[in-house]
């Protein structure tokens, strides 16, 4: 029997529409699916009726598959003869441990496909109509985890992400935005900094809050966050504050005669 193939798709940050053409287009014809926890029911709800489905959600401190497993699992299944779509959150080759998966399946001589997905700051952050990068406020961005593999302690560049012209987008930061946030903070990055967290991100269960660097860790306990939670840490997150704050006046859009559409 001649191998199946793989495709890691990225499910992007939540809202099916935000799945790409190709990333849909290849769903609808998988053999087998074996998707993480951060994908949505709204987008697991795409999957054919006579496509196998497989819940390998790994999150903190319960791994009931652990990744090793993971891998010689879509071996196992595109050496069948199987179409297979490993499904995950936002996009797979950031902090989805999709080039783990793909480096397997290129010593099994399996083929295997990468199918970009949106990633959740990208995302989220657009959602919020906040820029990641914004002249005068942010020069560049920087994508960091705040969670280790096996509850390691955090092992990051403090010294260069305490970087007031640089946005912070730290991802599995929740269990430890305390320690996250007291490390910039003695790494020289201002406590009034502004901060955003976006919880279930670009779906219809979204929240978010806004608050001082300083306040961050209280004011996520306070907020009893469900699903994944990201933290965007950096000037730019005032501009989210602000817009919540023309949204909830009822003020009308100041951009929307620009860009009015003329019949």
């Amino acid at each position: 029997m001649a191998f199946g193939k793989v495709y890691l798709v990225g499910a992007g940050p939540g809202d099916p529409e935000l799945l790409t053409v190709k990333a849909s287009r290849i769903i609808a014809r998988a053999d087998v699916v074996a998707y993480d926890r951060l994908v949505p029911a709204e987008i697991l709800a795409l999957i054919p009726a006579g496509a196998a489905r497989i819940d390998v959600g790994k999150q903190a401190g319960h791994h009931p598959v652990p990744q090793p497993e993971i891998n010689q699992l879509l071996v196992r299944l595109a050496a069948a003869g199987r179409t297979v779509v490993r499904l995950k959150g936002g996009d797979p080759f950031i902090f989805g441990r999709g080039s783990e998966e793909a480096a397997e399946l290129r010593r099994a001589g399996i083929e295997c496909e990468v199918v970009p997905g949106i990633t959740s700051a990208q995302g989220c952050a657009a959602a919020a109509r906040m820029p990641l990068t914004h002249r005068g406020l942010a020069t560049g961005v920087r994508f960091v985890t705040g969670h280790c593999k096996a509850d390691e302690p955090l092992d990051l560049d403090w010294n260069s992400l305490a970087d007031p012209h640089t946005t912070l987008a730290v991802y599995m930061g929740l269990g430890n935005i305390s320690e996250i946030v007291g490390r910039l903070i003695a790494h020289g990055l201002s406590a009034d900094t502004p901060t955003l967290a976006i919880s279930q991100g670009t779906t219809a269960r979204e929240r978010r809050l806004s608050a001082r660097l300083e306040e961050l860790p209280d004011a996520a306990r306070a907020a009893n966050f469900e699903g994944p939670v990201l933290f965007i840490i950096g000037k730019v997150a005032a501009l989210a504050a602000e817009w919540s704050a023309i949204e909830d006046a009822g003020i009308a859009d100041p951009l929307a005669d620009q860009f009015a559409v003329v019949a």
